[in-house]
C-alpha cells in the first residue's frame, strides 16, 4: 500500500517520449581534404589508365513494337473495327435494280481496304505488322493469333448473308444475261458483291503469304484463305455454268445443216440460225464473264467453259454434211406462140412515146446479190470470231493453272485449224494429185486436229458412198460411240486407235475406191 502511494501510476506517463535526434556537432577543426586533392593520390592517378566513355546506343532505325499485351490488345481491337467498317452499308447514291430488302451490295474495294489495314501499321507508314513482327517469332505468332477471331467473324458473317442468296431462286433467275436482261439482277448483284470482297481480300493474302502453309503450327490462316475460296466458288460456279448451258444447244445444232431461207438483212451470206443467235447473245456474255470470272480462283471455271465450248463445236461442224448452194432461179420462159392464121384484129397503135429518144441512166442498176448459204467452213468461221470475243485465262496466274491455259489454247488451234481444213477440203477434190501427195498435204491440215474429229468430213469426201458412220464401224451406237469416244479431247485421243483400226478393217473391203483416207489414216495412226 506504501508502494502503490509512493509511485502512483497517475503520475507515470502513458509512453515515453521520443527522444530528439542528435545534432552532429560542429567541429571547429577545417575540413578534411579530398583524397583526390592529396599530393600522393595525384602521383597515382598519373598511372591509372582512364575509364573509356559510354558509348551512346545508336538511334535504331525501325521503331520498338511493344511486346505487352496493350501492343495485341490495340492490334485485335483495330482489326475488328477494319472488319465491321468493311461490312457496314456504303452510302451515297443507290441504283433501285440492285436493292434487296433494303439493303445494296458491297462496293468493289471494300476487300482491298481491309487487306491494306492489315498490312499498314500505325507506328510507320508503309510498313507492314507482320514483316515488322518478322524478326521476333514469337511476336509473329502472336499477331498474327489477333487476326484468327476477326477473320473467322468475317467468314461467319459473309456466309450468313450469301446462304440465302444462293438458295433463293432468283439466284438463276434467268440462269445467263439476255439481251433484255443484260446486267444481273439485284440477288446475282449482292451475291457478287460478296465474291469481289473475298476476291479482294484473297490478293492481300497473297502479298502477305498468309494461309498458304499447310502446317497446322504455322499462321493457322489456311481455313480463312480456304472459306474465301469457297465463297468465290460458290458465286461464279452456277453463273458461268448457266452460261455454259446457253451455249451447248446452240453449238451441237451446227450439226445440221439450216433451211434455206431468204435473208433477212442485205448481206449476201446465209450463216446458220444458230450463227445469228450467237452474233447477238456472245457480247452479252463475254462481258457477264469477264465479271465472273476475275479472280484467279474462278479462271478454273472459265477454262472449262471454253474447252467444252470449243469441242462440241468441233463435233458438230466434223459430223455435218454440206449442202451446195442452188443455183439462183432462171427467169421464167414466156408462154410459146400458137401457129396459126393471123389475127385479123388491127394491131394497137403503139403511144408517142416509144419514138423519144431514151437517153442511158448515168449508173446502171447493181443485180440484185443472190444469197448464198454458209457452208461448214463458213459457219466455222464465223464461230471461232464469235468465240474469240469470250475472255481466256490470265497467261499471267498460277502455276497451277498453267496446264488449263494451254488447254485452252490448244482447243483454239484445233477449232483454227478444222475451220481451213473444212474449206480446202472443197478444192483438194477437184485437184489432180496422185493419193500419196493428197494424204501428205492431209496430214500437215490435220496436224491440230484429233484423229475422230477430221475422219468423217474425209470419209463423206474421199470414201465411197456405201461407208457407213464410224460409229457403226466401231461397233457402237452412234449415242455410245458420242458418250464414250467423243467426250473430250482427251477421251477422243485415247480411243483413236481403237476406232481407227475398225475403220482400216472396213476400208480394206474396197480399197482402191478409199485409196486417199486409207493412206492418210495410216500416217496419222503411226503420229498417234
Amino acid at each position: 500500500m506504501i508502494n502503490a502511494l509512493k509511485h502512483p501510476n497517475f503520475f507515470r506517463p502513458s509512453s515515453r517520449p521520443a527522444s530528439p535526434a542528435p545534432v552532429p556537432a560542429q567541429p571547429d577543426s577545417p575540413q578534411p581534404m579530398d583524397k583526390a586533392a592529396h599530393p600522393l593520390n595525384k602521383a597515382l592517378n598519373n598511372f591509372r589508365r582512364p575509364s573509356p566513355a559510354p558509348t551512346p546506343s545508336p538511334a535504331s532505325t525501325t521503331p520498338a513494337l511493344v511486346q505487352d499485351g496493350s501492343y495485341l490488345e490495340m492490334l485485335s481491337l483495330k482489326f475488328g473495327e477494319g472488319v465491321s467498317k468493311a461490312l457496314a452499308q456504303p452510302t451515297g447514291l443507290t441504283n433501285p435494280a440492285e436493292m434487296l430488302a433494303g439493303k445494296r451490295p458491297l462496293p468493289a474495294g471494300r476487300g482491298s481496304a481491309l487487306g491494306a489495314l492489315i498490312a499498314t501499321t500505325p507506328f510507320k507508314e508503309n510498313d507492314s505488322e507482320l514483316n515488322a513482327a518478322r524478326g521476333t517469332p514469337h511476336l509473329y505468332r502472336a499477331v498474327l493469333r489477333t487476326l484468327h477471331r476477326p477473320l473467322s467473324v468475317l467468314l461467319t458473317n459473309l456466309s450468313s448473308v450469301l446462304v440465302p442468296l444462293l438458295a433463293s431462286p432468283a439466284f438463276l433467275t434467268p440462269s445467263a444475261p439476255t439481251a433484255q436482261a443484260p446486267t444481273p439482277n439485284a440477288n446475282q448483284s449482292h451475291a457478287l458483291g460478296i465474291a469481289k470482297f473475298a476476291e479482294e481480300l484473297l490478293l492481300a493474302f497473297d502479298q502477305l503469304e498468309l494461309g498458304t502453309d499447310n502446317d497446322p503450327r504455322g499462321d493457322g490462316l489456311k481455313p480463312v484463305r480456304e472459306g474465301l475460296v469457297s465463297l468465290i466458288n460458290k458465286v461464279t460456279t452456277p453463273l458461268v455454268t448457266g452460261i455454259r448451258n446457253e451455249l451447248i444447244p446452240l453449238i451441237e445444232s451446227l450439226e445440221y445443216p439450216a433451211p434455206r431461207a431468204t435473208p433477212a438483212s442485205k448481206t449476201s451470206t446465209i450463216y446458220h440460225p444458230s450463227i445469228t443467235t450467237l452474233q447477238t447473245v456472245v457480247p452479252i456474255y463475254a462481258r457477264a464473264l469477264a465479271r465472273y470470272t476475275s479472280s484467279q480462283v474462278a479462271q478454273s471455271a472459265l477454262a472449262n467453259l471454253l474447252i467444252s465450248v470449243l469441242w462440241k463445236a468441233m463435233v458438230a461442224l466434223s459430223h455435218r454434211s454440206d449442202i451446195s448452194p442452188s443455183p439462183p432461179p432462171s427467169p421464167r420462159q414466156g408462154g410459146k406462140k400458137r401457129r396459126g392464121s393471123p389475127s385479123t384484129t388491127p394491131p394497137a397503135t403503139p403511144p408517142a412515146s416509144r419514138f423519144i429518144l431514151k437517153l442511158p441512166p448515168s449508173r446502171p442498176p447493181s443485180p440484185p446479190a443472190v444469197p448464198v448459204v454458209a457452208t461448214a467452213a463458213g459457219d466455222c468461221k464465223a464461230l471461232l470470231d464469235l468465240i474469240n470475243q469470250l475472255p481466256r485465262p490470265a497467261p499471267d496466274g498460277p502455276s497451277r493453272l498453267a496446264g488449263a491455259g494451254e488447254a485452252v489454247d490448244a482447243a483454239f488451234k484445233g477449232l483454227e485449224a478444222l475451220s481451213v481444213f473444212l474449206e480446202v477440203l472443197q478444192t483438194l477434190k477437184s485437184d489432180f494429185k496422185s493419193a500419196d501427195d493428197v494424204a501428205n498435204e492431209l496430214l500437215y491440215l490435220t496436224e491440230e486436229i484429233p484423229t475422230l474429229i477430221a475422219l468423217p468430213p474425209l470419209l463423206r469426201m474421199y470414201g465411197t458412198g456405201d461407208i457407213p458412220p464410224v460409229s457403226e464401224m466401231s461397233g457402237l451406237s452412234e449415242e455410245e460411240y458420242r458418250r464414250g469416244c467423243l467426250s473430250g479431247f482427251g477421251r477422243a485421243e485415247e480411243c483413236a486407235t481403237v476406232v481407227g483400226q475398225r475403220v482400216l478393217q472396213r476400208l480394206n473391203v474396197s480399197p482402191e475406191a478409199n485409196d486417199v483416207v486409207l493412206r492418210w489414216l495410216n500416217l496419222e495412226l503411226e503420229l498417234v
